[in-house]
């Protein structure tokens, strides 16, 4: 059995670089028609739409804010009006939003951090959910974090428990949902060397991480564009309401 996503059609919230941008280019190259959904990148989602298509793929740029009701409808009425439908839906999109402790965390920071986390996904698969239905069913990916599992580094429970919620909705929606054909799942990763970490993560924390990984190293943005692929495809059709951890023995079930 092949990886082959030929004719079908992946929808990518928050898309334009980092993970988002290597699932882009790794779904693409197995033959997918790839939407690249970005908020503020647009030069980069372009750009990412240009190397897609010198190479013989399919993909288009929607700019959506996945916190938002008529975004999120906009954006998959502009993609099912491009291709017509939508077979895979990875909920990318997210962030730390700003390192606070406890104490000091802010309601304001709470909320962006679970509107874009955890909201999106609601919002994202919901519209995903009848379009699915009508077609006979689909795959939706939704992408948490190793820090649901081990609580994050400082200052970043309130991502952390964010990316907790995400695993429960993961679990709940499967159930909901198996019954239209459609299998969710999600992928956590760990300490991968993203903008994220670039942003939101000082060299000193970024040094202690790397001490409880036991490949001694950050992960790559393509190392875990595998685990998309196979999620998504034929070779998983019995794997439902799982999280498959990506982040190089540093957390091991």
């Amino acid at each position: 059995m092949e990886i082959n996503y030929d004719n079908k059609v992946v929808l990518i919230t928050g898309a334009s670089t980092g993970i988002g941008a290597e699932f882009a280019k790794g779904f693409a190259a197995s033959g997918a028609m790839v939407v690249i959904n970005y908020l503020n990148s647009k030069a980069s989602a372009d750009h990412l739409v240009q190397e897609i298509q010198e190479v013989g793929g399919t993909a288009i740029a929607i700019k959506a804010d996945v916190t938002s009701s008529s975004d999120v409808k906009t954006l998959f009425e502009a993609a099912i009006e491009e291709f017509g439908k939508i077979d895979i839906l990875i909920n990318n999109a997210g962030a730390l939003v700003k390192r606070m402790p406890f104490a000091e965390l802010q309601e304001e920071v709470w909320d962006q951090t679970y509107n874009l986390n955890v909201k999106s996904v609601f919002l994202c698969s919901k519209e995903a959910y009848p379009i699915m239905k009508q077609n006979g069913g689909g795959s939706i990916i939704n992408i948490t974090s190793i820090a649901a599992r081990n609580g994050g580094g400082p200052g970043a429970l309130h991502y952390s428990s964010a990316k907790g919620a995400v695993l429960t909705l993961t679990k709940g929606m499967a159930k909901e949902f198996l019954p239209a054909g459609i299998r969710v799942n999600a992928i956590s990763p760990g300490v991968i060397n993203t903008p994220f970490q670039d942003k939101f993560t000082p060299a000193e924390i970024r040094e202690g991480f790397l001490k409880g990984i036991p490949m001694g190293r950050e992960g790559l943005p393509a190392e875990i564009v595998g685990t998309a692929l196979f999620l998504a495809s034929d070779f998983a059709s019995y794997i439902c309401g799982e999280t498959i951890e990506v982040n190089g023995g540093q957390l091991m079930d």
